[in-house]
């Protein structure tokens, strides 16, 4: 992980950061901006993205490296629950006209279905309250450019970030880049698996996979195993898990009893796996205000229920020569037999790869990444 003795040879690289008191991120430049204290004294700490508007927040030039990102914006409007789900995060290396990176925010910093939700773990970490961090190392020799795009109803009037980032004294030789998809199936088909990634070509490492599933169907959700398909494999993989719970750490459907026997399953985060989210009520009209004086439609907590969790294979990346494909199979188990399952599901994975040409399937409207 080299994060301890990365500090103890001097690598001639110049630190910078790009944030709303400093747009490009030139030396010596930030804090510039006045508030009513005066000059320099906290001046310009968002911005405000207009409904429909796309903003690009960083234009980098290389080399470089992003080391750490920070966003926080609100989860809700008076138009609206799911500002998580509406404001996308779009990256582009070296001049690409296809994103590397493109995902809900709330969902590439591993809170699904529009809700806030603390991480902690090694590479994605969010704080209370809504404190989005990525450590993802990120490097490019030519050019970065971060999108963030507003796809909710209303305005957001308060969008905060901090890029921080290294100019290196020279290119990198034979890069990997960074990269992360998301996808959402809304109803499963049965007996076919959900497709995580595919149509990736060349060669890099697959580090992670966020899952954010609704259970549309009753009992055990995650009896089905995760599958990487390497260079050429096509009716088997050369790799997988033996279930879903084994997949992200845990073991016999992360069962936790009561004093009176009853199970549940546990929670849990760590650096490297977790399952920080489950819940099976809707908390988005808690607080809620649309301005109506009268509102009597969106009553009630009721709602599916929901898991969040994630797996970094940071300490055991997959690694592919030529190609990847990485699916998890919809199998249930009712303690009886198992059985075909039908869910709600989303995704991102991520994984560095060499710097080629992205083949990403057609990104889904804001209607069709709605949480349920």
């Amino acid at each position: 992980m080299n994060l301890l003795n990365s500090v103890t040879k001097f690598h001639h690289e110049q630190t910078r950061t790009i944030s709303p008191e400093n747009r490009t991120g030139e030396k010596g430049q930030s804090c510039m901006a006045a508030s009513h204290l005066g000059p320099c004294r906290k001046g310009s700490g968002f911005i405000r993205i207009k409904s429909g508007e796309s903003v690009t927040i960083a234009d980098i030039k290389g080399p470089a490296e992003i080391r750490h990102m920070w966003f926080t914006l609100t989860d809700k409007t008076i138009r609206g629950s799911f500002v998580l789900r509406d404001v996308v995060i779009r990256i582009y290396w070296d001049d690409e006209t296809v994103p590397s990176v493109e995902s809900p925010i709330g969902d590439f910093f591993c809170n699904g279905f529009g809700a806030r939700c603390d991480i902690n773990s090694l590479p994605i970490v969010v704080n209370p309250t809504g404190g989005f961090n990525s450590y993802f190392r990120m490097p490019f020799n030519k050019s970065a450019k971060i999108v963030i795009t507003n796809e909710h109803e209303a305005d957001l009037e308060h969008f905060f970030f901090a890029i921080n980032y290294a100019l290196m004294p020279q290119p990198f030789i034979d890069p990997l880049y960074f990269h992360a998809q998301w996808r959402r199936q809304r109803v499963t088909t049965p007996a076919v698996d959900y497709v995580i990634l595919d149509n990736i070509k060349g060669h890099g490492y697959y580090v992670g996979t966020y899952l954010a599933l609704t259970a549309l169907e009753r009992y055990w959700w995650g009896e089905g195993e995760f599958k990487f398909y390497l260079d050429g494999d096509s009716d088997y993989p050369t790799q997988h898990s033996t279930g879903s719970e084994d997949y992200f750490g845990g073991a016999w459907a992360f069962h936790h009893r009561d004093e009176k026997g009853r199970a549940s399953a546990q929670c849990f985060q760590t650096l490297f796996v977790g399952y920080p989210w489950q819940t099976n009520r809707d908390h988005t009209r808690d607080y809620f205000q649309t301005g109506d004086a009268n509102p009597v439609h969106g009553f009630g907590d009721d709602a599916l229920p929901m898991h969040g969790l994630y797996r970094w294979h940071l300490p055991d990346p997959i690694a592919f020569h030529n190609d990847i494909k990485v699916t998890f199979q919809q199998i249930g188990n009712d303690d009886i037999h198992l059985y075909e399952r039908q869910d709600d599901i989303a995704t991102v994975a991520y994984w560095y790869q060499n710097p080629t040409q992205n083949t990403n399937p057609v990104f889904p409207t804001q209607q069709q990444r709605l949480p349920r």
